[in-house]
């Protein structure tokens, strides 16, 4: 099956993100394309979608929501789709309001995409946060005291997890039929 795994990366940490879900569903046999979705002008072909986006102050990037926004009539048409978000840092569980950090941490837009596409999962994956990396704004915002408490650095993305997704939503490809969204019942 034909696999789009669009991203949307400011500092490539999504980006790697997108590229191990693709070369894990290449392993299982389906042909995985991880591209950024400003390099995505049709989605003619793709029988599969997963897109994921970085979150910065609780959205996704501006370049993710407008993608999905744009190919909504096709992203619910009927084939498979997945959501990604890449996000929280640090490796706390909970928030000072006791909640999981990444409960707390699902982007404004997943309600609206549940609505009008349908995934058929959302994951909060915990990025990571290179400062030499970083441009001018964020620079900024990471030198306030409260910039460092928030921004911490460090990689802390948890691969085995992101893997284990990754075969979840490749044997879920193997058992769904062309046209029908993973996850959904066969008649």
């Amino acid at each position: 099956m034909k696999v789009l795994v669009a991203h949307a990366s400011r500092y490539g940490a999504t980006q790697a993100i997108a590229e191990r879900i693709a070369d894990k569903l290449t392993e299982a046999g389906h042909e995985a394309q991880a591209r950024p979705v400003e390099a995505v002008a049709d989605l003619a072909g793709y029988q599969a979608f997963v897109i994921g986006s970085a979150v910065y102050f609780g959205k996704w990037l501006k370049e993710g929501t407008d993608f999905v926004r744009r190919n909504r009539a096709s992203l619910a048409a009927g084939q498979p789709v997945w959501l990604f978000s890449s996000g929280p840092l640090g490796t706390q569980t909970t928030g000072a309001n006791g909640r999981g950090v990444r409960a707390g941490a699902e982007p404004a837009e997943i309600a609206e995409f549940r609505e009008s596409i349908h995934p058929g999962h959302h994951r909060v994956f915990l990025g990571a946060l290179d400062p030499g990396k970083l441009g001018f704004r964020d620079r900024l915002i990471k030198a306030l005291p409260a910039g460092r408490t928030l921004l911490p650095e460090g990689d802390f993305r948890a691969w085995a997890e992101i893997d284990t997704w990754a075969n979840e939503i490749a044997h879920e490809l193997a058992q769904a039929p062309i046209g029908r969204r993973a996850g959904e019942p066969t008649e």
